[in-house]
């Protein structure tokens, strides 16, 4: 029929040219960037440069690139690579459809040189094997299978990517078209022992190479060796003994002399001489004691110069950050421009972190100061408490400060959020992007302040449980005093009493406005206080300072106690109208004066 005389012209079109086409072979191992070779093992062009070929740009392939150990890289697509027939002695190679996706590999192995060959014809022999894959490289040993397939050692790594381009290939032995004579071959990577092997050697060569690069750099880089020191003699420790008087030598001289030590350079004929470089060394302890105290000195002066000019720093930063919020208030606000508000808030954050940097680093160095007390002010443990108390006091009230101030703030930033939403809608397309822009930078200067204001609150919230427990601590301190009071006042009244049984007749009655202990005790502390007061201080103020010290003290008791010694206190109005107060004063210089 019509088909069959097709397929037989067809399949006699190969039988009318040569077995091994020189073309052919030539424009596939172009391809490849390889120099084709000849059946005879002659280089077919022997001006062939793989560099021009095809493939140009890629450089030739070494096993050490990088790439390799996937797959190898990738033909660019602006560079088509074709495949065409390839005849050889004793079978012809078909190329693969170029439509097709290209064949799938394994990862491959480190240092690869041998190749899986599948899909062989069942009638394939070694020869055959051998005739279609040397012309990729130098083979060292085929191993074939019974099934259709077999491993392949090539002499070099790069060989192996050569023979990667086969896969796909279909192979017809001579010109018959039986099942047996034909096959698709499937090459891949293959995992070798002795590939991996001879890989690994080669991988400790590079190490021992590397490793001596770096001896001889590090050799190089090197610093010299110290000079020797001299051997000991009569003459060398004069020399010795002068360079431990000068203090400019005097480091050179005492490595010597420690050397010679060292050496067992000390016998019964040197030994004084040894004895009086080392009383030189000894006088040279005082000398480097002055010199660090001096030292010392300079560092206290230096670190109470750079306080106080922090301080200074930190007084002005507080009063160019009280300007800029008092700017903020609603007020003032109102009158300044969207970019003087702009500025201003910017001015006021910076200057914000600015001084809580400076704050931070002041509270630092009065912490370190602070842990430097003396033995006696820490045997003092209500004295201790009350500093504490009193630095936790003012911790949690600049943190109040700080606080309203970041409040406001927020409430500043709202507004401006209010009054930039207000006029969006007037605004034309041309502002809209600018004012997306502020609406995020105001976003997210709120977010911020959020967080801030949350971890202000969070250390606020453990101050006040330091301030409680430091509280709770003081009222302990406080109730033990009193139980000592207590027992001291219990033998007192027994004494007392002892010596009314004794002189009944010498018990006589007071007419003293002061009618015991307690009240005199009170008398002197209010007295104290008030002193301190000049402009003088309500009842409820001397009851608060009182009631830390005793919580059983009431207003009324107080109250009518300084009402009894009109000598000594004296009630005055101060205010006007609604802010009316009744101030108490110490006047117990003039008091006694009149009395």
């Amino acid at each position: 029929s019509a088909d069959a005389g097709r397929n037989l012209s067809l399949d006699s079109i190969p039988m009318g040219l040569p077995m091994s086409d020189p073309t052919a072979w030539t424009t596939a191992m172009n391809n490849l960037g390889m120099a084709p070779m000849g059946m005879t093992g002659q280089p077919l062009l022997p001006d062939f440069d793989p560099a021009l070929g095809m493939m140009t740009g890629i450089p030739p392939i070494n096993p050490m690139m990088p790439g390799l150990g996937i797959v190898p890289p990738p033909i660019p697509p602006d560079m088509p690579a074709v495949k065409e027939i390839i005849h050889c002695k004793s079978c012809t190679l078909f190329p693969p459809n170029p439509h097709l996706p290209p064949p799938a590999t394994r990862e491959r192995p480190p240092g690869c040189k041998t190749v899986f060959v599948g899909g062989l014809p069942e009638n394939g022999t070694e020869q055959i094997i051998m005739e279609v894959f040397e012309q990729c490289g130098e083979v060292i040993a085929i191993r074939k299978s019974k099934k259709n397939f077999c491993h392949i050692r090539f002499a070099e790594e790069f060989m192996v990517d050569k023979a990667l381009y086969l896969s796909g290939y279909r192979i017809r032995l001579g010109s018959s078209t039986d099942k047996k004579d034909t096959g698709r071959l499937h090459v891949d990577f293959a995992q070798a022992r002795d590939d991996l092997y001879e890989w690994e050697c080669k991988q400790r060569m590079l190490a021992r190479e590397e490793r001596h690069r770096r001896r001889l750099e590090e050799e190089r880089f090197r610093p010299p060796s110290p000079p020797p020191v001299v051997h000991y003699s009569d003459h060398e420790c004069s020399v010795v003994a002068e360079k431990l008087k000068d203090d400019t030598k005097f480091l050179e001289a005492i490595q010597t002399l420690l050397t010679w030590i060292e050496r067992g350079e000390v016998n019964r004929r040197t030994a004084n001489n040894f004895y009086s470089m080392i009383q030189s060394a000894n006088s040279h302890i005082r000398r480097l004691v002055n010199e660090k105290a001096a030292h010392e000195k300079e560092m206290e002066e230096a670190k109470e110069k750079f306080k106080l000019a922090l301080s200074g720093i930190l007084v002005q930063f507080e009063q160019i950050v009280a300007v800029y919020h008092s700017a903020s208030k609603q007020k003032a606000w109102d009158h300044f421009t969207k970019a003087q508000r702009k500025n201003i808030s910017v001015w006021c954050k910076q200057a914000e972190e600015i001084r809580n940097i400076h704050n931070d680093e002041l509270m630092g160095i009065r912490r370190e100061e602070e842990m430097e007390m003396s033995d006696e002010e820490i045997e003092d443990p209500s004295q201790m408490k009350e500093t504490e108390e009193s630095a936790l006091v003012s911790q949690v009230e600049a943190l109040k400060e700080e606080n309203d101030s970041l409040r406001w703030q927020l409430d500043a930033y709202r507004n401006e959020v209010e009054l930039l939403k207000q006029e969006q809608g007037k605004a034309s397309r041309d502002e809209d992007t600018t004012k997306e822009q502020q609406m995020k930078l105001l976003q997210q200067a709120l977010q911020g302040m959020q967080k801030h204001l949350l971890k202000v609150q969070d250390e606020y919230k453990k101050r006040e449980a330091e301030l409680e427990k430091v509280r709770e601590d003081k009222l302990k301190i406080e109730a033990l005093l009193e139980n000592l009071k207590e027992q001291e006042s219990s033998t007192s009244r027994v004494c007392a009493c002892s010596q009314e049984k004794e002189c009944p007749v010498e018990k006589t009655l007071s007419n003293s406005p002061v009618k015991s202990e307690r009240e005199v005790l009170l008398v002197g502390i209010i007295s104290t206080f008030l002193h301190v007061h000049p402009f003088g201080a309500s009842i409820e103020y001397i009851c608060s300072y009182l009631q830390r010290l005793d919580s059983k003290i009431c207003t009324a008791e107080v109250e009518v106690l300084m009402t009894r010694l009109q000598n000594t206190f004296r009630q005055e109005l101060s205010g006007v109208g609604a802010s009316l107060e009744k101030r108490w004063k110490f006047c117990g210089f003039d008091g006694l004066k009149m009395t």
